[in-house]
């Protein structure tokens, strides 16, 4: 071995030929990344859909729609800010992002869909906001072990982390 290359550049040497380091740190770093997205989107499009009277079905699909922005977004701007031109950046948002959004976004609605009244539960009533926090903790306790499993085969958040310095 090369005794000029440092322990990191060895480190990204041998995770490119047997996958990416996939510890459950990183995967819960990973999860809260894509939990603050989607955690945007789904408070803002519910909050939107209920405060303008909307049925259940457009308020749904606006929240799934600004949560996979807001989830995109996050990850382009910390692409973009290491320098990569915008259309890499979408792909490695798109790479990232999808799976672990998907996955959080059918918990999360699931929850809500399957939660007694929920659905039907205004901006003033407690009911709203605590089954949105609880359909979100239970998306990112069960997200985490989806992250772990892409960050482990190199796929997921693992093509992100070139970009961070």
């Amino acid at each position: 071995m090369d005794q000029t290359r440092t322990g990191h550049e060895h480190q990204h040497q041998h995770q490119g030929r047997t996958g990416t380091s996939a510890t459950w740190s990183t995967a819960v770093r990973a999860t809260l990344h894509c939990l603050t997205g989607c955690a945007i989107g789904e408070v803002l499009g519910m909050v939107v859909g209920t405060a303008f009277g909307w049925g259940n079905l457009p308020t749904t699909l606006l929240a799934i729609v600004l949560a996979f922005f807001f989830g995109y977004s996050l990850t382009l701007r910390g692409v973009l800010r290491a320098g990569v031109d915008l259309r890499t950046a979408v792909r490695v948002a798109l790479a990232a992002d999808t799976l672990s959004i998907a996955v959080m976004e059918l918990i999360d609605n699931g929850v809500i869909v399957v939660w007694p009244s929920a659905m039907d539960a205004t901006l003033g009533d407690p009911l709203f906001w605590i089954s949105l926090a609880v359909s979100l903790t239970l998306a990112f306790v069960l997200t985490t072990p989806v992250n772990r499993w892409t960050i482990g085969r190199g796929k997921g958040h693992a093509v992100v982390h070139q970009y961070h310095h």
